[in-house]
Order: structure tokens, then C-alpha cells, then sequence
């Protein structure tokens, strides 16, 4: 691995320039890894596709001179409606790894949910920052272990836990397996046998061992939504890894209208999968999520700058936010709603970097 690092990240203007400088200290092993998706990747270009196909209808003469760009999530204020989401091989990508991005994240006033095989442990990345923190646990032990793991995200503070609930197999990622690299975190050893023995019922277990807020990540189906429900989730997490598990899946996007019908402000939904830009940000909240998650941005911003880079990520994400609410005519989150968006065609193909139009090539390899 080779990170280098970078200063006057605060001068780079586009999030375009932040994956070139990502690129250039990244060796191909943890590239491959990042900007891949399973097998074909149609669902990771699914992903974005489906964030392309929708288009604004702005309103004028509306007063936005003042945007409120802010959002909540469970309980807390948050600057914009960003997750960061649960990486767990962070330290493929800056020194410290997952406490480089709490700190990130403590600072621009966001969320964010830590692996459970992120490292350093879950303590110390608690200690790391002040900010409220998700822990997101892959059931990998038998129920002692879990009891044991859930048990220490509650001593240490962890505001809500989170399930991920698509990964009962490991996934065929060709890119990393083409360059022999290898993420997976020694801490945590996969276990097949356990992930792929999780059901509802033992959901229900894993739920009553704690009192913490259940979030659910994984959802791709109205189906599965309605189960979760009645099974207490507290929040809904739209996501197909981004298309890192099952392949030919539809993208996020694609399966949020009926999952938001179905839950209807029951629970909290989060959406991830192919969100770049500020847009994607407002299409989303449009179409009835309540928050989005990054995980590629993320680490990108890591890569190009550690902290600094992920906070420069997020201010640049912010900036297209606000100017994208303020094109549209509102002037806070909550007034965005499904009348500022429809149906298009989209213009560009699909892949991990079509969203931007001006890197030295179509994209990085």
C-alpha cells in the first residue's frame, strides 16, 4: 500500500479531483477493491443508473437565500443528510483506519456506523471522537459471541445497532480476486456457517440482547421491508452493498418507491448505492428516503487526504447539495418531495465514475 500525503487538500475544488488523488496513492490491490462491484458489476452500474434516470423539476421565484441543509437521524441533528457507512477495511485506505474517519465525521456533524470488522477495535475508534457512532455488526459467532460483541458496542456507547442482513455468502468480487488482494480483516475471521444460518427468528434474538435501536441494512425488497417492521426495525436500510453481493440485482433507487410505500413513516429508511453527488443526495430525499450512506465517497475522501480529504469530500457534497436545493426552489431537506422529480432518459453509461466529465480518461483503473 502506498498512501502519501497530500497537502492543501482544502484547495481541491471537485469530487473529481479527490478520486485522482486516490488513485495515485493507491496500489491496484486496494483499488480493485474499492471501485469494483460482484462479478459483472450490473448492479453496481444499476446503481448509478437508476440515480440517472431521474430527472428535477425545479420551481423559481422562490426566496432561497437562506438553505437549511440539515437533517436528524434518530434523535440528532445532522448537518446534511449523510451516513458514512460501515467500512470495514478502511485501513486499506489511511493510516488508523476507521478512527481517521470518526474524527471525520465528529467534525462535519454526520453519523457514522463502524464495522464490526473495522479496525482499530470498536473501543478505541469510540474514544477517537465524541460523536454519535451506529455499530453495524455481521453476524460471524454463535450467540455468545454475539452477545458478547453487542454487549461491548452498548459499554461503549454505540447509539443503534445495525444488522446487515445480505451477506450470507461471501461474494465472487473479480477485480480484487484478479489482483490477489484480499480485504477481509483478521479480526473478525469469516465464518460462512453463522451468516448463512441467520432468519428472522434469530433476528429477534440478536434484537433483545440489547435496547439499542435496530437498524436493518440490506433491504432490496417491499417484501422484506414489511417483515422488518414487524419485526421492530426501528430503520430500514435501503442497499445491495453496493452491488458487492448479489449480482443482476435492480439498483437502490429502483427498489425505493415500493419499499418507502410499504413502510410508510413507520420506520426511518436509509438508502445507499451510486450516491456522488449532491443531486443524488436530493433525489433520494425526493423520492422519501430520509437519509443517504456513503461508502466509495468515503473512502476516496480517505485516500486522497485522510481526514482532511474525507472532510473536503463532504464539503464539496454539501456545496452541490445546497445548490441543487436551491435550483430546485426549497430551502430546507424536508420540503423536498416526489413533485421535484420524474422520470428520464439517461444520457451517460453506467459505471463507478460516470457522474463525472472530466477525468483524464472515462475512468480510473
Amino acid at each position: 500500500m502506498c498512501i502519501r500525503d497530500r497537502n492543501n487538500i482544502e484547495d481541491v475544488a471537485t469530487n473529481e479531483e479527490i478520486i485522482q488523488l486516490a488513485r495515485n496513492n493507491l496500489d491496484q490491490g486496494p483499488w480493485d477493491y474499492l471501485v469494483g462491484g460482484a462479478e459483472s458489476e450490473t448492479t453496481m452500474r444499476r446503481n448509478r443508473l437508476a440515480f440517472d434516470k431521474l430527472a428535477f423539476r425545479p420551481r423559481v421565484l422562490v426566496d432561497t437565500s437562506s438553505i437549511d441543509s440539515s437533517s436528524e437521524f434518530l434523535g440528532y441533528k445532522i448537518r446534511m443528510p449523510i451516513l458514512l457507512a460501515p467500512i470495514g477495511s478502511q485501513q486499506n485506505f489511511t493510516k488508523d483506519g476507521a478512527s481517521v474517519a470518526t474524527k471525520a465525521a465528529d467534525k462535519f456533524n454526520v453519523i457514522d456506523v463502524i464495522s464490526s470488522v473495522s479496525e482499530p477495535n470498536l473501543e478505541t475508534i469510540a474514544k477517537a471522537a465524541d460523536n454519535p457512532k451506529v455499530y453495524q455488526l455481521y453476524i460471524h459467532g454463535d450467540e455468545k459471541w454475539t452477545q458478547e460483541m453487542i454487549s461491548r458496542a452498548v459499554a461503549a456507547d454505540y447509539k443503534a445497532l445495525c444488522i446487515t442482513v445480505d451477506t450470507p455468502r461471501l461474494s465472487r468480487r473479480e477485480r480484487p480476486m484478479i489482483s490477489k488482494f484480499n480485504a477481509r480483516s483478521t479480526r473478525a475471521p469469516f465464518n460462512p456457517l453463522y451468516a448463512a444460518s441467520v432468519t428472522w427468528d434469530s433476528l429477534d434474538k440478536i434484537h433483545a440482547m440489547s435496547d439499542l435501536p435496530l437498524i436493518l441494512k440490506g433491504i432490496a425488497t417491499k417484501e422484506d421491508a414489511k417483515i422488518a417492521l414487524d419485526h421492530g426495525a426501528d430503520v430500514i436500510w435501503v442497499s445491495n452493498h453496493g452491488g458487492r453481493q448479489l449480482d443482476y440485482n435492480l439498483g437502490t433507487m429502483d427498489m425505493l418507491p415500493e419499499i418507502v410505500e410499504v413502510v410508510n413513516k413507520k420506520a426511518k429508511i436509509v438508502i445507499d448505492g451510486g450516491v456522488q453527488r449532491g443531486s443524488d443526495i436530493a433525489k433520494a430525499i425526493a423520492i422519501g428516503a430520509d437519509n443517504v450512506a456513503i461508502g466509495k465517497m468515503q473512502c476516496w475522501g480517505l485516500a486522497a487526504g485522510g481526514e482532511a480529504g474525507l472532510i473536503r469530500t463532504l464539503e464539496i457534497l454539501e456545496d452541490e447539495y445546497v445548490s441543487a436545493l436551491g435550483f430546485l426552489g426549497v430551502t430546507s431537506t424536508n420540503q423536498l418531495n416526489s413533485n421535484h422529480v420524474c422520470k428520464s432518459d439517461p444520457v451517460t453509461n453506467p459505471h463507478e465514475m460516470s457522474t463525472w466529465v472530466n477525468m483524464p480518461k472515462d475512468r480510473l483503473t
